[in-house]
């Protein structure tokens, strides 16, 4: 006999939450990044347009998914499932999808969390831009550290979640999410009123066809699917659970549009805080580690108040990054007790042991391990970890799951409308099926592929 289902106190509550797990540190490394280099506004149109016609409406099916069952994606096809069928063949993917991404996720948070101390401890603000760059490479060369601070990392997230839903994760992560949006807030406005900041603006914002061109509108229009599918962490039943503790007051498809807008809105500001702050000291924006660890600790260096600014701004990515940890170890925690039917407690002590060993190998990647490059020369463990998840969890999750909503032989497309339709607010529009049936698992499938195109091609070169 299934214990009853928890359920969210508030509707801000599921919102915050939702968006808390989409929300990670790919809107602020990645999405900025490609934003200027691939024509500005342009990119950020063509960006949107995707997240429209492919993000929003997977996020709907996932969240209808978990609502009509009540169950994590371990127990819900098989519930919705048609009688002789087999969907709940990958109901495993929320398990080993959030291990795969918690095992380097949590050193990733650890990154930002010990980056809280550094900088308001004042370790940070004497040190020369070279002596940044050669500070980071001394973290990635501490195992002991980096053990430290993720394992500070996840005793936070499985803390959360073992106090429940309620009592746990609706309020942390709704304080945490405030509290993330009022930073960024402050942070932009610091960095846009900088001297020079307007260039950085122009660069990030200004529609630049000549860029895009340059790029390739090949190149520019994959970039922009890409980061619209990423982006919400659909896939591998993340929102799936958080649908499943919503009531029915309102339409699934308003709630996703509003957590798209929520996302949407935290790329777009994290850019403002970094392009005018570059443009503003005259150093060039990279990407990923380099540009958090890096590019901003020299800017902020240089800053009238830095060392606050900095501070505050390694708050609020620790914020972002706890809020993708918590939602995730929640899916994880959550598959154990719908399946296996253990209780919280069990399930969140088991997990937290898991993945405190699990992500030894991505710890040690960065030095006694270093020697491993599975993709050539520059290459780690974690890339391995990051493949795992990125180009095949969260694909072929994402293609199961438009196959289930709009197939008779799966839930089927009148299941899934009259789940997503209940309560007050914005209808899904029922004429999207032939594009949502026989369309986007085509273009799903192709990005599946250009996955191992892209990754394995230079191998062969």
């Amino acid at each position: 006999m299934s214990m009853p289902r928890e359920r969210l106190a508030s509707r801000l509550g599921f919102l915050l939450l939702s968006a808390g797990c989409a929300i990670g540190l790919g809107n602020v490394w990645r999405f900025p990044y490609i934003t200027g280099q691939y024509g500005g506004a342009l990119f950020v149109l063509v960006y949107l347009f995707f997240l429209l016609v492919m993000g929003l409406p997977i996020l709907t099916m996932e969240f209808s998914v978990g609502r009509a069952s009540r169950r994590n994606m371990g127990d819900a096809l098989r519930q919705l499932e048609p009688k002789g069928t087999r969907w709940h063949g990958i109901g495993w993917f929320p398990l080993v999808g959030g291990y795969c991404l918690m095992m380097f996720y949590i050193p990733v948070a650890g990154w930002m969390l010990s980056y809280c101390w550094y900088m308001g401890s004042g370790e940070l603000t004497s040190l020369t831009p070279q002596a940044v760059g050669a500070f980071f490479d001394g973290v990635l060369q501490d195992p002991w550290g980096m053990t430290g601070w993720s394992l500070a990392v996840l005793i936070m997230g499985v803390g959360v979640c073992g106090v429940g839903v309620r009592k746990g994760l609706e309020p942390v992560v709704k304080y945490m999410m405030l509290g993330l949006l009022l930073i960024m807030i402050g942070l932009a406005l610091r960095a846009v009123t900088l001297d020079g900041a307007a260039e950085g603006i122009a660069f990030y914002l200004a529609p630049d066809f000549a860029r895009m061109k340059a790029a390739g509108i090949l190149n520019v229009v994959s970039a922009a699917m890409n980061q619209a599918f990423f982006t919400l962490s659909i896939g591998m039943g993340g929102m799936m659970i958080f649908g499943s503790y919503l009531d029915e007051r309102r339409s699934l498809t308003g709630e996703s549009m509003l957590i798209v807008g929520l996302d949407t809105f935290v790329a777009l500001t994290a850019g403002l805080i970094i392009f005018p702050a570059c443009f503003a000291f005259g150093v060039k924006p990279d990407s990923g580690p380099g540009l958090v660890f890096i590019t901003l600790p020299n800017i902020f260096n240089a800053m009238d108040g830095g060392r606050f600014w900095g501070s505050l701004f390694f708050v609020f990515m620790s914020c972002a990054a706890l809020s993708t940890v918590i939602g995730v170890v929640e899916n994880i925690i959550s598959y154990s007790m719908d399946v296996w039917g253990w209780s919280r407690k069990k399930s969140t002590l088991v997990h937290a042991l898991g993945l405190a060993v699990l992500m030894m190998p991505c710890i040690l990647g960065f030095n006694r391990l270093s020697f491993i490059t599975p993709f050539g020369p520059g290459s780690g463990i974690m890339d391995v970890e990051d493949f795992i998840v990125s180009n095949n969890i969260l694909t072929l999750g994402s293609f199961v799951m438009l196959l289930f909503c709009t197939s008779r032989r799966g839930w089927g497309w009148r299941n899934f409308l009259a789940e997503a339709d209940k309560g007050d607010g914005a209808k899904f529009p029922a004429l999207l099926r032939p594009f949502l049936a026989y369309v986007l698992p085509v273009v799903v499938f192709a990005l599946f592929v250009q996955g191992y195109i892209d990754k394995f091609s230079p191998l062969f070169r």
